[in-house]
């Protein structure tokens, strides 16, 4: 992937055919918005301790056609600084609610498919599960990745979160995200700003790619 090789360069200064697969960066979760649109904005680093930041900020646009099916189209960039900046993916998103509020848990699948610039294509997909325990709100989600570029071309990837509701609108938490030997976890932050604008942020402590590097991710969602 272009993404995976370009990290890779920047920060193990290694050749880009042992890339691994792309870390996980946001958590994934299940929702039902038939004839809702919402404009997905996000922005994301990985800060190696002994050398400069890589960022990507990205905007997709989502819709949900029916209760079941909802699908976004993602546009990724990659660079040093929000300057300089490329193009490095365009991501299909897709989700389908296995369960419809007839069950304590929402349980969905995630199918993403993935063109990178200039290196083909990659698919990831899985189950979405999430359920609420008191003033908690708990995630598990467990993907499948296959990248025809990458030298390890299927790899499984875990994500987690927990969510605290401590004020209407307001949760606090913890998250994390592991591939094979690379992981990550740190505090995560959402809040409802109104007008349909959630804001979610979370700062990760760990490793990419084995070597370690602190992550940041931000996302803006409005819907209307």
């Amino acid at each position: 992937m272009t993404r995976c090789r370009l990290i890779v360069g920047l920060l193990l200064g290694i050749g880009a055919g042992a890339a691994d697969a792309d870390p996980g960066y946001y958590l994934v979760r299940p929702y039902s918005e038939a004839g809702h649109t919402t404009l997905d904005l996000r922005y994301w680093s990985v800060d190696p301790p002994d050398g400069g930041a890589t960022l990507w900020p990205e905007v997709g646009l989502r819709r949900g056609v029916t209760s079941r099916w909802s699908t976004e189209l993602l546009l990724s960039w990659i660079g040093a600084d929000l300057r300089h900046q490329s193009l490095s993916s365009i991501n299909w998103v897709n989700q389908f609610l296995l369960t419809q509020g007839d069950t304590p848990y929402d349980l969905a699948l995630h199918l993403q498919v993935i063109r990178n610039r200039g290196q083909g294509n990659a698919i990831e997909m899985g189950p979405v599960f999430q359920t609420e325990w008191g003033w908690t709100q708990l995630n598990l989600n467990l993907f499948w990745a296959h990248d025809a570029a990458a030298r390890r071309q299927n790899q499984a990837k875990l994500q987690w979160q927990a969510l605290y509701r401590w004020q209407p609108g307001w949760r606090a938490g913890v998250q994390g995200f592991a591939e094979p030997r690379s992981w990550r976890a740190g505090p995560v932050f959402k809040a409802a700003l109104g007008g349909g604008v959630d804001l979610t942020a979370a700062y990760l402590w760990g490793n990419v790619y084995r070597s370690r590097a602190d992550m940041f991710s931000a996302q803006l969602q409005w819907g209307f």
